[in-house]
């Protein structure tokens, strides 16, 4: 099992909003960053756990956990000229953008930005890396185990 970060910005998809969908799932779509489309089709595996992490807000940071529960497919928000993911340069037959199906696991005590900065344990983790911008980012194992102490959930 491989531990990852997930970003979305809670104004367009947030905890409450994913704890309300059926089944409490969704496509992550809209990713159109290369590494981070990288990892989530050649590394990210059903069964894989991540933190569901609140950017581009006021005070961002840890709110819940969700389960991949899909392997990767093609993102179809960039076959829609409507939509905003659009992408004119991929086509159905050589799809650029992938997504993975999330389910909320659970919505967690939230773990702000600025007290994970302030754990030792967590040093060397991405998302605390000035001028990281990825959607997506790997966890280590030590890092995950403190992110579940510091919100109080087992390991």
């Amino acid at each position: 099992m491989r531990y990852w970060l997930m970003k979305a910005e809670p104004d367009v998809l947030g905890i409450d909003d994913l704890a309300a969908l059926p089944d409490r799932t969704i496509g992550w779509d809209g990713v159109r960053n290369y590494q981070a489309r990288n990892f989530m089709r050649d590394q990210m595996q059903r069964g894989d756990l991540a933190l569901f992490y609140h950017s581009g807000c006021k005070e961002p940071g840890v709110a819940g956990i969700v389960e991949i529960c899909s392997g990767p497919y093609p993102d179809p928000t960039q076959f829609d000229p409507d939509h905003r993911y659009y992408d004119p340069k991929s086509t159905r037959e050589t799809p650029r953008w992938q997504q993975v199906d999330v389910r909320l696991a659970k919505k967690t005590a939230y773990l702000t930005l600025a007290q994970m900065r302030a754990t030792p344990e967590l040093e060397g983790m991405q998302v605390l890396a000035r001028g990281n911008r990825l959607s997506i980012t790997p966890v280590s194992p030590a890092h995950w185990r403190t992110v579940m102490r510091l919100i109080g959930e087992p390991a």
